[in-house]
């Protein structure tokens, strides 16, 4: 139920909707080419049927789902004079929230992985299992879609009576519920501080994880054990790196008066653009133990897919 006398949300860019549409078309198409890609390696070769690609395969998928919950429907917009009604805005909200939280959940099950694959590396295959990667993973996914159902359900009851004007490229949370003809104060301040623990809890157990990677790899004699190490786990401090750096952008960059509204978009599609097109990329470039791998089919007139193994 949506607590509402306006019918539609109407977004605002001040003339530059041809470009955008290229410029978003582009990053979705991109985006969705190399995460389907891995999404399809990892499933047709048996040699990637380890805990790590299983939760690449996870990652993957997430990043698929982010972008196809944001991009077609502003695709949309700048087709329909920017405007999108209340029930498409409010479920647009929930998903990309909880698609967001899944893969902040999903990086920090992968930093366990990964710390478990170094620091005991001779319990590996005990500790993860399938049955533990299943559980991770269901629980990742679960812990994602639970916790936005509060707020988001709290914010459709919330009376919209005044500007339906958006200054964002999708329905964030922050920027619809300012739309509101009522004090929001409370639910500011409450999804602030549950975005910081959801946040920030799982960054914290990364940063622990890896400061237990890094005294257990000082301990080791050999250089070449240092780096075989780190290679192990490069690929995941990057992408770790890139999405809290992108999102200290994002939040500094919204809050500069100078910059323009069609720059404010720009910035603030940064955090859930960017990173689901350089994952694969970033997982499919950095790594150390690189196997070629083919996929074979006569049907095709034997015709070669490679792709790079870590």
């Amino acid at each position: 139920h949506l607590n509402t006398t306006l019918k539609s949300v109407r977004f605002f860019y001040s003339g530059w909707s041809n470009i955008l549409f290229a410029a978003f078309l582009t990053l979705f198409l991109v985006t969705c080419t190399g995460n389907l890609s891995i999404l399809c390696l990892v499933i047709l070769d048996q040699r990637l049927h380890t805990p790590m690609y299983f939760f690449l395969w996870n990652l993957a998928l997430l990043d698929v789902l982010i972008a196809t919950a944001l991009i077609p429907k502003m695709l949309a917009v700048f087709l329909s004079h920017n405007t999108v009604s209340f029930a498409e805005c409010f479920l647009q909200m929930y998903f990309v929230i909880s698609f967001g939280l899944t893969e902040i959940f999903l990086v920090a099950a992968m930093a366990y992985d990964r710390y478990v694959a170094v620091v005991k590396p001779l319990h590996y295959n005990v500790i993860i299992n399938l049955k533990t990667c299943i559980t991770m993973a269901a629980t990742v996914w679960i812990l994602g879609f639970i916790i936005p159902l509060i707020p988001v359900a709290l914010a459709s009851y919330l009376p919209f009576c005044g500007s339906n004007k958006i200054m964002h490229c999708f329905c964030d949370y922050p920027a619809v519920i300012s739309l509101a003809c009522a004090d929001v104060e409370e639910h500011a301040i409450g999804s602030l501080c549950l975005a910081l623990t959801v946040i920030y809890v799982p960054f914290l157990f990364v940063l622990w994880t890896y400061f237990k990677i890094i005294t257990s790899v000082l301990k080791l004699k050999t250089q070449e054990s240092h780096k075989k190490a780190f290679s192990m786990c490069l690929s995941h401090v990057i992408i770790v790196l890139m999405y809290y750096i992108s999102s200290a952008i994002v939040y500094i960059g919204l809050r500069i008066d100078s910059i323009s509204y069609d720059g404010r978009i720009f910035i603030g599609g940064l955090n859930y653009f960017f990173t689901p097109m350089a994952n694969p990329m970033i997982y499919s470039l950095r790594n150390k133990k690189i196997k070629a791998a083919s996929l074979y089919d006569k049907r095709l007139e034997k015709k070669y897919v490679t792709y790079v193994q870590e």
